[in-house]
């Protein structure tokens, strides 16, 4: 394997272990630049891994080459892992189930039943909910003075709207929300695996016992959809029920909930750009789209090759690991003007936060009306925005954003 030539004073690769959580921590205000390293020194790269008995990986960090994976699902399969956690272990053992880690024929059923849901015409009455919702918590946040915008607020809109979505009773979602940081384990550094383990053991037990109530008793949701519905003339089995009610729980919370508390964060740190959404100098859907592309909330996505492949000069091997770094194709200077500049009124603006291809997220449209709810209730109620301590980062290396984020709010007079 050819080792890339690294120019005096550029950041040395190898030094960049991609798979602990630290590596965004404590380097989180060099990410830019390393990411642009990547790029220039070696754009399809191939990262070992140290002190574990798991094969290598590589990182595929420019937008074009990014772009051509997502787009290939022939060479390239979801059904051994979308993430670098379960593509190092060997697999998922939701695959071909799971829309996410299903591939072929069955994604595309799959994902057709799941999109009678998630069509925007079905999906208008709930987005009424999303901004009445993000009105009152932010009209609340404002009138309190100070809050954790993360907790008190971004938290509960994506959970609410997914709740709304599966048919989850209201006492439920305090619950649900605390197992899904848990599944994830990205709060705080010391979470093992196995309490992650347990809570999404949690998660399917509970949709479990409520797929089971939907096919008694079938309401206008996503779970009875799912219990209701037929491929090739046989229902779905109880496991791929739970476990799609799974991804939608997982998938539908994450992004906007932290796109949410970023964006926040960010608008309190460029006061200019606060200004330009606040007077109407940018439209709140360009400033939804550079959100999403400045957060990048899914850091990366995962493939592995079931052939061998070439991927911007370097050859893939069959069965290798291959991770798409969103991260690093939402800032390449190849695509973006001045990516690294926070731009609201950023125009084209292609990135690929919600991923690309046959496994687009299903619930972008629902994930652009939350954000654009939350940044619409925050221009019409607050005059004045900061932070009354330091945010905290959740500890992760597949998603990026806080936990906590403590603001101090000044309403409109």
């Amino acid at each position: 394997m050819t080792t890339a030539t690294r120019a005096p004073g550029d950041v040395d690769l190898a030094d960049i272990d991609l798979t602990d959580p630290r590596t965004f921590l404590d380097r989180q205000k060099e990410l830019v630049g390393i990411w642009r390293a990547f790029r220039t020194q070696d754009p399809v790269h191939w990262h070992a891994v140290q002190g574990r008995a798991v094969p290598g990986f590589w990182v595929v960090s420019r937008y074009r080459d990014v772009m051509e994976v997502y787009r290939d699902n022939k060479r390239f399969t979801s059904e051994r892992g979308n993430v670098l956690a379960t593509l190092l272990e060997g697999g998922d053992s939701a695959a071909g189930r799971m829309l996410a880690v299903t591939d072929g024929r069955r994604h595309r059923e799959l994902r057709n039943v799941l999109l009678k849901a998630f069509a925007p015409r079905v999906l208008e009455p709930v987005v009424d909910g999303v901004r009445r919702r993000a009105d009152r918590l932010v009209r609340e946040a404002v009138a309190r003075g100070t809050c954790d915008f993360a907790q008190d607020v971004a938290e509960h809109i994506p959970m609410a709207t997914i709740a709304d979505l599966l048919g989850v009773p209201a006492a439920d979602r305090d619950y649900l929300l605390s197992l899904t940081k848990q599944a994830l384990s990205s709060e705080e550094e010391g979470q093992s695996e196995e309490e992650a383990l347990v809570a999404r053991n949690e998660l399917l037990l509970y949709f479990s016992d409520l797929a089971a109530e939907r096919r008694d008793d079938p309401r206008d949701d996503v779970v009875s959809v799912l219990a209701a519905a037929t491929i090739d003339g046989e229902p779905l089995n109880e496991q791929e029920i739970v476990l799609n009610c799974y991804s939608v729980i997982i998938g539908g919370d994450e992004t906007s909930r932290l796109s949410m508390i970023c964006g926040m964060h960010e608008l309190i740190g460029h006061p200019e750009q606060w200004r330009r959404l606040k007077e109407g100098e940018v439209t709140v859907e360009s400033a939804v789209e550079e959100v999403l592309r400045w957060v990048s909330p899914a850091m990366h996505f995962g493939r592995r090759a079931l052939t061998d492949v070439e991927i911007g000069g370097r050859t893939i091997r069959a069965g290798d690991v291959v991770t798409l770094w969103n991260s690093s194709a939402n800032y390449d200077e190849d695509v973006f003007d001045r990516p690294e500049v926070f731009d609201l009124g950023r125009t084209p603006n292609k990135h690929v936060s919600f991923g690309y291809g046959p496994h687009f997220c299903l619930g972008a449209y629902l994930g652009r009306a939350e954000i654009h709810a939350m940044l619409s209730a925050l221009r019409t109620h607050v005059a004045e925005a900061a932070l009354t301590s330091p945010a905290r980062p959740i500890h992760s290396n597949f998603l990026h954003g806080y936990s906590s984020l403590p603001v101090s709010l000044r309403a409109e007079r």
